[in-house]
């Protein structure tokens, strides 16, 4: 299968071609693509140099699978180009989430209604991800009426900009901020803009993706969304009201039997999930499952999943890995 990644010299990008060599995706050609002042560039893939390529040349070479991540102005521009050419875009960017045209997929969770007429597949937020994972069972089961998430996001989802900030700030060096305050030493409630309405994009972002994913705009989300001095993975504070009444031994057995989650969450020994835990690894950790005592039919949990991978990368390749297995793509 050939295959190629635009935004390959990028943080997602390199993460892409990470996950795809760690899980031994059918690659038959890759083909690596940037913007033209990365072009020409060697990327190493499973201990061979690659040239980077630029957009236009990448479509001319007819890749069966192209997985963007190079930003949603590359995205608007090219994926309809590559789309066009009956290459199969999965797109890491917001362009495409809330285009009712596109589909948004999380391969566990709504991977059922891809078809072959789906040339641009939208991979959602980073934050989106890891938490609808965990919602899809517990909805299945016990109806979700409402959920209220405060998110805890690493530096990485911002980009290497960002993680230079944090690391000169440790230092002690002036350098190029990626955000209007100090990082390190800092907690900032602010990621992306702000709407009108005084929620963030990030926080819309979740909740309107939310609905999109799980397929049911009854359930009702509201999000506080929060950049930490953390590199690693994003952390979030869950909290889930259900029309049934669940028990929590239960509820527990749900969430373990999904897909790609796996439970931490022993308080006596001290043992819950954190970012420095999930680093590196393509599973959604789930702790510090508890009943909420202040209303009936409620459930605290708080997850975490490193953003970069299931949040992006891992995501991703695993859309892919899914149209290869309905033979959608090759």
């Amino acid at each position: 299968m050939k295959v190629a990644v635009v935004g390959a010299t990028g943080l997602v990008g390199s993460e892409m071609l990470t996950v795809l060599a760690e899980r031994d995706f059918p690659i038959t050609e890759l083909i690596p693509v940037a913007s033209e002042r990365s072009k020409g560039k060697e990327i190493e893939f499973k201990g061979k140099k690659y040239k980077v390529v630029t957009p236009a040349e990448a479509i001319a070479l007819k890749p069966d699978v192209a997985l963007f991540s190079a930003g949603g102005g590359t995205s608007t521009e090219y994926a309809p180009l590559f789309a066009n050419a009956g290459i199969t875009v999965i797109d890491n960017s917001s362009a495409w989430r809330m285009d009712p045209s596109k589909k948004l997929i999380v391969p566990e969770v709504n991977g059922d209604i891809l078809t072959a007429t789906d040339k641009i597949i939208a991979n959602p937020n980073c934050s989106t991800i890891q938490m609808v994972v965990v919602l899809k069972p517990l909805h299945d089961k016990y109806k979700i009426k409402r959920v209220v998430v405060s998110t805890y996001q690493s530096v990485t989802g911002t980009g290497v900009k960002a993680v230079q900030q944090l690391n000169d700030e440790r230092a002690g060096i002036e350098g190029e901020k990626a955000y209007p305050y100090q990082i390190d030493m800092n907690v900032i409630p602010h990621i992306d803009v702000f709407q009108e309405n005084g929620y963030t994009k990030e926080e819309m972002k979740m909740i309107k993706e939310t609905n999109k994913i799980m397929q049911d705009d009854s359930i009702k989300v509201t999000a506080t969304t929060v950049r930490i001095p953390v590199v690693g993975g994003h952390s979030e504070s869950v909290n889930i009201e259900f029309e049934n009444e669940f028990e929590v031994d239960e509820l527990r057995r749900v969430i373990a039997a999904q897909d790609g989650v796996l439970i931490v969450d022993n308080p006596a020994n001290l043992e819950y999930p954190m970012p420095r835990d999930a680093h590196g690894k393509d599973e959604v950790f789930v702790g510090r499952i508890r009943r909420d005592e202040s209303q009936p039919k409620t459930v605290n949990l708080w997850i975490v999943a490193d953003n970069l991978r299931k949040g992006a990368a891992t995501n991703a390749v695993q859309v892919a890995e899914l149209l290869a297995k309905k033979n959608l793509i090759g």
